[in-house]
């Protein structure tokens, strides 16, 4: 966490429970926390509801507390479940969850993973999915988490789709691909490109780096800040 301070860094995501206050004691502020686990097991699924809510109310009760903005929420895997009806019942669960976090200010972010390599069976693992979900529960707390890193894995076309569906993102995540190691010169998209498309659609949020380093981690810290902070404003 001293690393993260000191490289520039103004916020930590999925802070686990437990180091929620060492975060803050470090004076970095918490982007984004999940809402419920595992992701395997989530809003597509009705007879889930009640175990997600209760969950969920703990969690929302944990980013009140720590001023966190974003809790992250899960479609869950098929299983079995076509895309309509997995559609219609995760915006089922988020209309039932949505009323709670737009008491509170806080807003749900919907992960888009692939599950061509990392989630085998994802559901929300499609951009278009996810928007369509979103634009049915109608909520302003209720957006997407556009996983930069998956999103090329399952469609590409990065750029036209921050264009065409920036207003329904809340939160960046980042990696490089292939390997979701850093975003260098080794790996396929070109980051300064994305991140300055980003800044041109007037988004205020968190840019999460969530890559697995490939060296020394804190170095790694320090170089993807380096490359990251001249397309982003100081407030993210």
């Amino acid at each position: 966490m001293k690393a993260v301070a000191e490289a520039g860094f103004q916020a930590i995501d999925l802070v686990p429970p437990d180091y929620l206050s060492l975060v803050s004691e470090h004076g970095l502020a918490i982007s984004a926390i999940a809402g419920h686990q595992p992701l395997e097991i989530g809003l597509n699924r009705v007879d889930e509801y009640d175990r997600i809510e209760e969950q969920f109310c703990a969690n929302l009760a944990l980013a009140k507390s720590f001023d966190v903005p974003n809790l992250i929420v899960f479609s869950g895997n098929r299983k079995g479940l076509d895309d309509t009806k997995g559609l219609e019942t995760t915006a089922g669960a988020l209309k039932r969850l949505a009323p709670l976090a737009e008491e509170a200010g806080v807003t749900l972010v919907l992960e888009l993973l692939n599950s061509k390599v990392d989630h085998p069976d994802y559901q929300a693992d499609h951009t278009s999915w996810g928007a369509e979900v979103c634009r049915v529960v109608a909520s302003p707390r209720v957006k997407l988490l556009y996983d930069i890193y998956h999103m090329q894995i399952m469609e590409g076309d990065i750029i036209r789709t921050i264009r065409s569906t920036h207003e329904l993102i809340g939160l960046y995540h980042t990696a490089g691909n292939p390997g979701r190691n850093d975003l260098d010169e080794s790996q396929e998209l070109y980051y300064p490109a994305i991140l300055r498309t980003i800044k041109e659609t007037g988004y205020h949020g968190y840019v999460a780096h969530e890559f697995i380093p490939k060296e020394d981690p804190i170095e790694s810290l320090r170089n993807v800040y380096k490359r990251c902070a001249p397309f982003l404003s100081a407030e993210r």
